[in-house]
């Protein structure tokens, strides 16, 4: 297990954002399969750096995309900050190696884990902003995210979103779903 020190030392050369406070650091890389009373984990930062997340992604794609109708801007948003793109991120930064987890997760490199991995990107969006505010977060989401806002192209929908936009088309009800 790396301490905070280390970790924001690690970051710090891999993002280029020096961490202000190592005590939300620290939460921000803990996984709540912890078990100790004095660690408390990453979900609540991982709520807020969600939706600074999705402000900064939706802002760059307004600008970027000042022709395209609020649905196509949806569809590129929802592409740029699902879990597989966090956590391609948190890849491409090597949190794996820093995140804290209990003794029943074996391994952060699985694609089972991905979510884990996803969700520790946003924590550390939540800690960025709360230590520099949202020029702070904005400056880490550009470095990551810009490129890949202009790479989505026509963003591809869901297949849910298919069916019923097909649906709706062919001036049918929306299709009921059953599991």
């Amino acid at each position: 297990m790396v301490s905070a020190n280390k970790a924001a030392e690690i970051l710090e050369a891999r993002t280029g954002y020096r961490f202000q406070n190592l005590k939300r650091l620290e939460r921000a890389l803990t996984h709540s399969s912890v078990q100790a009373p004095s660690r408390a984990n990453y979900e609540r930062l991982e709520f807020l750096g969600d939706r600074v997340l999705g402000l900064v992604v939706a802002e760059m794609l307004f600008e970027a995309f000042p022709e395209a109708p609020e649905g196509e801007l949806s569809v590129r948003l929802n592409a740029l900050v699902n879990a597989e793109t966090c956590a391609a991120i948190a890849d491409e930064i090597g949190l794996a190696d820093l995140i804290h987890t209990g003794s029943d997760i074996k391994s952060l490199n699985d694609k089972r884990l991905l979510n884990v991995r996803a969700d520790v990107v946003e924590a550390l969006i939540a800690t960025m902003y709360l230590d520099g505010g949202l020029e702070a977060a904005r400056g880490f989401i550009k470095r990551y995210w810009q490129e890949r806002s202009l790479e989505t192209g026509a963003a591809r929908r869901d297949a849910k979103t298919e069916l019923q936009e097909w649906a709706h088309q062919q001036g049918n009800v929306h299709p009921s779903y059953s599991i």
